[in-house]
């Protein structure tokens, strides 16, 4: 029997490696006794040409052909009983439909125009970043967005456009708002579409090949050019508009295992078993990947190394990342980092089930201490809104004795003192938020909760909810529409629902201008108030002060540091239902530019005269005052 972990490889080179004299196919296979590469001329071809490949001593598989397969297509065939079986290469960059064949890809023949120089966005610190949760799909489906390529990657090169009113939407609209980057749900190939349907809906948490981007976004997804040139398209874009780009990642599953080309390979090595040879199944999709394993381990971070470099990815969010062992997670950051040393690395610091990963190697929340490495505060959001799903109440919405929680997520969940202790060592290891893509959307969760008030205070609540994300320590995120109110219709796992549930109503923009324009100005506040993205413990420990305020409200003073900033700050969040005074803690005059009308950082805000002594601040609201 083959000792799988005595064949290891190191080289950068699996997969089909392009030249315009030849290409070089490689593919670790220690345990197959026979395997070829078939070739097909064109995309739809049902027969190709068979050559058989050479294994060498590391269990590598190898083939060098000699002539120009430029953008040509192949897969392997391989073994299984007394049959063949063809399967696509995990490492193929490129496919045509549903990723039944793999690519031989030159890049340099896809391009866009002035891709490999076209300009990046500057480096910022990670709590500087203003992080929004997409999906292509949802952002241009609906027949309010104004685009031309609804549901497509091309809809974000689309510019001015507009909804109904005049407002606008698309890539104006992100502008609008002020966001430092946009997440994307599953960009890569993922099987639970069929890329043949126009129509066909997930959120592609569902991998197939994993350095192939999704077909169904694409235009064409046949000829596996376009999704390459359409989503490199789309990036630059973004990136010209001062967006950076991170990609959602779902390195710890497979959609299934039979079919898997991980599995047709090297059967079971990529996955963890239990002692009788069970899939054991902590993503909770029926298995796990072994990020432990050598090989799987230079799988995913060959993956992620591909598309920082290929498609000048600026960030990666890992799904499950609690399914990952700690010296991967730790080996990602250091390679990572050697790319581009602003990339921006979180996830989610939790599994989906019990994994077959011994829980003290697992990357849970404090395991990111000291890594440049960012997790999901999910304290901090439950304690602002409640449970994701369920009637129970946060900071927010009704909830009592939540101050000294909301308190550690404000300061960045850093030790700040004996009573307010957090998970992280420095506040760019927190992502803040109070909802994304699973779940109810903040606004449903606020209804299914509050259905007995009125809807302006349903309305004050999300955007109180959205402005102690955007005034806290620590890098904020927020869920794609919940600008203007977002709404899912109830669905608390809208994974499959379809446009209708998902797709972004941007008539709601309209509607809900008010709430937009208050969190596009708090924003603009953040980008301009370095003390409010302080990027170490320290620092806030000595600049930011708690000040007495009334049960269910929170309040503190932020002296800053820096010259081009408002000398002193106070920011106040009521979540009452009533007018509560808070007695302001220094001496002479305050001016409100926050309140719950409007932000305005050049004035006064709304409605309110300079104060001195106190301040009332109205229910369900946040003010900020500076001192003049």
């Amino acid at each position: 029997m083959v000792k799988i972990n005595e064949f290891l490889y190191e080289g950068d080179d699996l997969g089909a490696t392009y030249n315009k004299d030849f290409t070089t196919f490689k593919v670790w296979a220690p345990t197959q006794e026979d395997v070829k590469v078939i070739i097909y001329e064109h995309y739809d071809d049902k027969y190709g040409k068979v050559y058989p490949m050479t294994k060498n001593d590391n269990g590598i598989w190898e083939l060098e052909l000699v002539g120009d397969y430029k953008n040509k297509y192949y897969n392997y065939i391989v073994k299984k009983d007394i049959y063949e079986v063809e399967t696509p290469d995990p490492y193929t960059k490129g496919a045509t439909v549903n990723g039944q064949k793999g690519m031989i890809v030159d890049f340099s023949s896809i391009n866009p125009e002035e891709w490999e120089n076209h300009k990046i966005p500057q480096p910022i610190k990670p709590t500087e970043s203003i992080i929004y949760e997409m999906h292509i799909r949802d952002f241009s489906v609906h027949k309010s967005s104004g685009m031309k390529y609804k549901g497509k990657y091309l809809a974000f090169t689309e510019m001015g456009t507009k909804n109904e009113e005049g407002l606008s939407t698309g890539i104006a609209h992100l502008k609008e708002l002020g966001i430092t980057h946009i997440h994307f749900l599953p960009i890569f190939d993922f099987a639970s579409v069929d890329e043949k349907e126009e129509n066909e809906y997930n959120w592609g948490y569902d991998p197939y090949l994993y350095n192939v981007p999704e077909g169904s976004y694409s235009t064409n997804p046949y000829d596996g050019r376009v999704r390459i040139y359409e989503l490199k398209k789309m990036i630059m874009t973004l990136h010209e508009n001062d967006i950076r780009v991170i990609m959602d990642v779902v390195y710890n599953h497979t959609y299934e295992v039979e079919t898997s080309p991980f599995n047709i390979l090297v059967p079971k090595y990529y996955y963890r078993t239990d002692s009788e040879g069970h899939y054991t199944n902590g993503s909770g999709c029926g298995n796990e990947i072994a990020s432990e394993k050598p090989m799987v381990r230079k799988f995913i971070i060959d993956s992620l190394k591909f598309w920082a470099k290929e498609y000048k990815i600026d960030g990666f969010r890992f799904d499950l990342m609690g399914l990952f062992d700690e010296y991967t997670v730790k080996e990602i950051e250091r390679e990572l980092r050697e790319i581009n040393p602003n990339i921006l690395l979180y996830g989610e610091p939790w599994t989906g089930g019990i994994s077959g990963l011994d829980e003290k190697y697992q990357f849970r929340k404090g395991k990111q201490c000291g890594m440049s490495v960012a997790v999901f505060n999910d304290d901090f959001r439950n304690a602002i809104k409640g449970d994701n799903d369920g009637m129970g109440l946060g900071f927010v919405n009704g909830g009592a004795d939540l101050e000294r929680e909301i308190k550690k997520g404000i300061v960045g969940s850093i030790d700040y003192d004996l009573d307010k202790k957090g998970f992280a060592d420095e506040p760019s290891e927190t992502v803040n938020y109070v909802s994304c893509h699973d779940n109810l959307i903040l606004f449903d969760k606020i209804e299914k909760t509050n259905y007995y008030m009125s809807f302006e205070e349903r309305a004050k609540m999300n955007k109180l909810a959205l402005s102690i994300i955007l005034t806290s320590q620590g890098i904020p995120f927020i869920q794609g529409g919940t600008e203007f109110l977002r709404t899912k219709k109830g669905s608390s796992n809208s994974y499959n629902a379809g446009d209708e549930i998902n797709g972004i109503d941007w008539s709601r923009k309209t509607t809900y201008l008010e709430i937009f324009n208050y969190i596009k100005d708090l924003i603009s506040l953040r980008k301009n108030s370095k003390v409010m993205t302080l990027g170490r413990a320290e620092d806030i420990r000595k600049y930011l002060k708690f000040i007495k305020s009334e049960p269910k409200s929170v309040a503190y003073l932020l002296t800053s540091p820096y010259e081009e900033d408002y000398r002193q700050m106070i920011i106040i969040h009521n979540a009452n239902l009533k007018e509560i005074d808070v007695k302001l803690p220094l001496l002479g005059q305050w001016k409100v530019i926050a309140n719950e009308y409007e932000v305005n950082q050049n004035g006064v805000a709304k409605g309110i005269e300079i104060c001195t002594d106190s301040i009332k601040v109205a229910p369900l609201s946040t003010y900020i005052l500076i001192n003049i």
